[in-house]
């Protein structure tokens, strides 16, 4: 894993400059830094490498093609890249320098051409490519969006990066907040793709190659997918479509549970085996929940010896899954290590948050993910996780409120509803929490949140989308600007009807909040100690399997992720998992009001506020009032302020 970064430019070209844009991620490349320039076509690409395959200087990069034609720099791993050797030596003998993936991939582009090359590959990676031929800039991002890729416009240059930290090291970088991007990171607590926080300077959506020529400098676009192009001299074209294999899977379903559960534990085995390869210690996430404890026990049949576990533990009971993933540690026999976050661990992690994300971020769990990556680090350098087991398989619970609650409440007016919804709303999120504790409650872990996102859904109108957004978007009371206006999110969305409702919040959910959240959060976070985390879930043949399986076999009887429990429980007893889920984090509500006051305070301040255009300091103070009061849990919506003031300070 790497950072890259690069700059296309009609004036000089210079080394320091590119050199600065690299050293500004080499967080995330520690260990080798590199600078190709070729200052004729005002191009120049920078890298700082992360060694996992081939350690040696075979491996160094910008990575210039045998034939001379094309120089990439390259931030990734091709877990398959291996077979794509193979299949290039069919063809004519190759004299490889080594045995990276780097050197097989751009082979690879030099035989089959940028798109073909990608199709074949099995991987998670972002690209910068220099054709020297056609004097044009190729930007790639992975399928699903593991890797990031910003890119835009400043001045007379283009400019590309891992992260927005290689833009502010330009000279002159003008730095100017979007609106529009400001309305969607409250909205989501995040800048989706293809936005970012800055204007003119956007992300490369997944799937898809962006290509840029020099006639493209001084004409800002952002570049979507079946789109129209603003001109031959820059375009976006996609080289893998979810919709597509959504569309051809759910063609050709799996009618067997029985066979189904194999054909899942079959291909979730091979691309544990295809990412547990390099040359450094590998190691897992291990929660205690269904989808770190399957791949843990499926890594352990895949590489055939002992595994090396994490899990972070707290000091709240509420929040504390550490004794269940110890118990499946034991289980598994694998090699286990434990960090408990103390309050003040976290607190002092904080700080460093902002520099960590690069842009305003404010899922809170990224405290908790940073902290175990960190202690991860420690031990090995690669560690595989779960991610993606929720929205593939039915995990998250508006795939099951959607139908256990609406269909219900279809039969009620709206008017009614509507007024049901007021009065849920109306109770304090904890007052619900202590609800929960008592006898013939549902034992749910945050009730109170999640009761007032069911009661945001109640009095929308109904619609899917509406429904939707209640349960994933934020300050859906109205955004903390005085032009509370809606972006609209780009996700193309060709399959209509064909898409049950759970099937198709998952679709989104694979389009959007996977990415642009909890990706996000995985990669920054884990990239900033130099750990490079790896996600089987995400293997294109896992991804096929996933819809291939009927919903039926995803989510029985209110329940979710079935199919990936009846692989679970042919390694681990039911009993060391089933419990209620709790997601991964901190008691972040309760510290705002103790030892993360003062600190709240300032960053909520209205001489903090008044760096943005258009904040609704009232709003926001109000919503801080409920929350120190306790009537209302606004830590989401306030973290996302906290989050924006604090970047905005630092970065």
């Amino acid at each position: 894993m790497c950072g890259i970064a690069g700059i296309l430019t009609t004036q000089v070209v210079s080394e320091a400059t590119v050199r600065a844009m690299a050293r500004a991620v080499a967080h995330r490349g520690p260990d080798d830094e590199g600078v190709w320039i070729d200052p004729d076509a005002g191009i120049g690409l920078g890298h700082r490498r992360l060694s996992i395959v081939d350690l040696s200087q075979a491996g160094h990069q910008p990575f210039a093609s045998r034939c001379g034609r094309y120089m990439l720099t390259f931030n990734g791993e091709i877990y398959n890249h291996a077979d794509i050797r193979r299949e290039l030596e069919a063809g004519e003998p190759i004299g490889w320098r080594g045995h990276s993936d780097t050197e097989t991939l751009i082979e690879a582009i030099a035989r089959w051409g940028l798109k073909d090359a990608l199709r074949r590959c099995s991987g998670m990676f972002a690209l910068g490519l220099w054709d020297r031929q056609t004097r044009q800039l190729h930007l790639a991002r992975d399928r699903i969006g593991e890797k990031p890729l910003f890119y835009g416009w400043n001045g007379q240059s283009i400019l590309f990066g891992s992260g927005l930290a290689p833009f502010r090291a330009v000279p002159g970088f003008s730095a100017s907040i979007d609106q529009r991007a400001l309305s969607l990171y409250f909205r989501f607590n995040c800048v989706p793709a293809p936005w970012s926080i800055y204007r003119d300077i956007f992300k490369v959506m997944p799937g898809t190659i962006v290509t840029l020529d020099a006639q493209a400098i001084g004409r800002p676009h952002m570049l979507l997918p079946d789109q129209p192009s603003p001109g031959p001299h820059a375009s976006c074209e996609r080289f893998w479509s979810l919709a597509d294999v959504v569309r051809a899977e759910r063609a050709t379903p799996e009618s067997d549970p029985q066979h189904a559960a194999d054909h899942l534990e079959a291909a979730l085995t091979a691309a544990i085996a295809r990412q547990t390869m390099g040359d450094v210690p590998i190691g897992a996430f291990l929660s205690g929940g269904v989808d770190s404890s399957l791949i843990v026990a499926l890594m352990r049949k895949a590489i055939g010896s002992r595994v090396r576990t994490f899990t972070i533990g707290f000091e709240d009971p509420a929040y504390d899954e550490a004794p269940h993933a110890a118990a499946i540690a034991r289980h598994l026999g694998t090699e286990h290590y434990e960090h408990y976050l103390t309050p003040q661990a976290a607190i002092d992690a904080i700080d460093r948050l902002p520099e960590i994300y690069d842009e305003p971020f404010a899922d809170s769990s990224q405290i908790a993910t940073h902290i175990l990556s960190r202690e991860t680090r420690r031990t090995v350098k690669v560690a595989l996780s779960g991610d993606g087991g929720d929205e593939l398989f039915g995990g998250y619970n508006r795939y099951v409120m959607t139908s256990r609650i609406f269909d219900r409440l279809a039969l009620i007016p709206a008017s009614a509803r509507r007024g049901l919804g007021r009065m849920i709303g109306g109770i304090s999120s904890d007052t619900l929490d202590r609800m929960a504790t008592l006898p013939l409650m549902p034992k749910m872990a945050m009730l109170g949140n999640k009761a007032h996102k069911v009661a945001q859904a109640m009095r929308s109108d109904g619609q899917l989308g509406e429904i939707y957004a209640a349960f994933t978007e934020e300050w859906h009371a109205g955004l903390p600007l005085s032009d509370a206006s809606r972006q609209p999110v780009f996700i193309a969305d060709p399959l209509g009807a064909e898409l049950t409702r759970e099937e198709q919040m998952m679709y989104w959910d694979l389009m959007t909040y996977l990415p642009d959240d909890i990706l996000t959060k995985v990669d920054r976070a884990s990239m900033d100690v130099g750990l490079e985390v790896r996600a089987p879930m995400l293997d294109p043949e896992v991804i096929a399997c996933a819809w291939r399986t009927p919903l039926a076999f995803k989510i029985r009887n209110g329940q979710g992720k079935c199919i990936l429990r009846d692989v679970l429980y042919r390694h681990v007893p039911p009993a060391l998992i089933e419990r209620p889920k709790s997601g991964f984090g901190v008691p972040l509500g309760r510290w705002l009001r103790g030892p993360l006051r003062e600190w709240a305070e300032e960053g909520l301040s209205d001489a903090s506020l008044d760096a943005f255009e258009g904040l609704d300091h009232a709003a926001i103070r109000q919503r801080w009032q409920q929350h120190l009061r306790g009537s209302h849990d606004w830590t989401v919506a306030l973290w996302s302020v906290l989050m924006l003031t604090r970047w905005h300070a630092q970065c």
